[in-house]
C-alpha cells in the first residue's frame, strides 16, 4: 500500500512533480511493482489527480472515503475488508525503492512463528551531527533485540557521556504491519506522545505494540522539499 496525499505542508503537490518524465508517485508505484515481492500493489489516495494518474497508466488505486490525518489511517480504511495477513507501507515520496530492505521486512513475519511482532520498520545509522540534531530527521532507539523503545525528533540518546558506543539511527518510514495492528491503530485515539512529536508510530508504542527495527544501508531519498526533488533528478539521470 502506498498512501498518497496531494497536499503536503512543506512541498504541496510534490507527488505529481516530474521525475525523469513521470510523476514521483508513478515512479514509486512502478518501483514497488517491479520488486515482484507483493501479491498486489495499490496507491491509496484522497486526490482525483493522483488516482487518475495511476489508473490511466494501468496501475491500481483506491480512493479514500474519509479524511485522514496520517498514512496508517488511510491504509487501514483500505485494507479493512481485504483477506490479507501482512501489509507493507511504502511512502509515496520514495521513488528509489530498495528491494533488499523490503525482503528483510517480509522475512521478519515469515520467521515470527509466535506472532510476537506487530510491526516491522527500517532504520539507518547516522553519524552526521547536523542530521542528528535536525528535527526533520526522526531518530529511534532500540533494545538489545532490535525492538523500538522510542522515536523522537530530538537527538536520542542524549550524549551526556561521550565515547560509550551509543549509535544514532534514523527511522525510514517504510513499515510492515500485521493487519490487526493497523486496524487497532485506526480505532484507537491519539495519545500525548504522538500529539507532541507528531509521529504516528508512537501511537503503536503507547498502546503496547511491538515494532521490530531492521538495519538497512540504503538511505534513498525522501522527497520532502524542492531541494530533495533536485537531488532525486540528478540521481535518476
Amino acid at each position: 500500500m502506498i498512501p498518497a496525499r496531494y497536499s503536503a505542508t512543506r512541498f504541496p503537490g510534490k507527488l505529481m512533480q516530474d521525475l525523469g518524465g513521470k510523476p514521483v508517485i508513478r515512479r514509486t508505484y512502478e518501483a514497488a511493482v517491479a520488486t515482484n515481492l507483493f501479491d498486489d500493489v495499490f496507491v491509496v489516495t484522497d486526490s482525483d489527480i493522483i488516482f487518475n494518474e495511476i489508473v490511466s497508466n494501468g496501475g491500481k488505486a483506491i480512493m479514500s472515503k474519509k479524511e485522514h490525518e496520517c498514512g496508517s489511517d488511510r491504509i487501514a480504511e483500505a485494507v479493512e475488508f481485504m483477506d490479507i495477513d501482512v501489509v507493507i507501507n511504502v511512502q509515496g515520496d520514495e521513488p528509489f525503492t530498495d528491494r533488499e530492505s523490503l525482503v528483510k521486512l517480509i522475512e521478519v513475519f515469515k520467521n515470527d512463528t509466535k506472532k510476537e511482532v506487530d510491526l516491522a520498520s527500517l532504520m539507518v545509522e547516522i553519524t552526521d551531527e547536523d542530521e542528528i540534531q535536525n528535527p526533520n530527521t526522526v531518530k529511534v532507539i532500540i533494545d538489545r533485540y532490535n525492538f523500538a523503545l522510542y522515536f523522537s525528533r530530538s537527538p536520542i540518546p542524549y550524549a551526556r557521556a561521550k565515547n560509550v558506543g551509543a549509535k544514532y539511527y534514523k527511522h525510514k518510514g517504510v513499515y510492515a504491519f500485521r493487519k490487526q495492528a493497523i486496524l487497532d491503530f485506526y480505532n484507537l485515539p491519539m495519545l500525548p506522545l504522538e500529539a507532541s512529536e507528531k509521529l504516528e508510530q508512537l501511537r503503536y508504542l503507547e498502546y503496547g505494540k511491538r515494532i521490530k527495527m531492521i538495519v538497512t544501508q540504503s538511505e534513498g531519498i525522501e522527497i520532502d522539499t524542492p531541494e530533495d526533488l533536485e537531488r532525486a533528478k540528478k540521481i535518476w539521470k
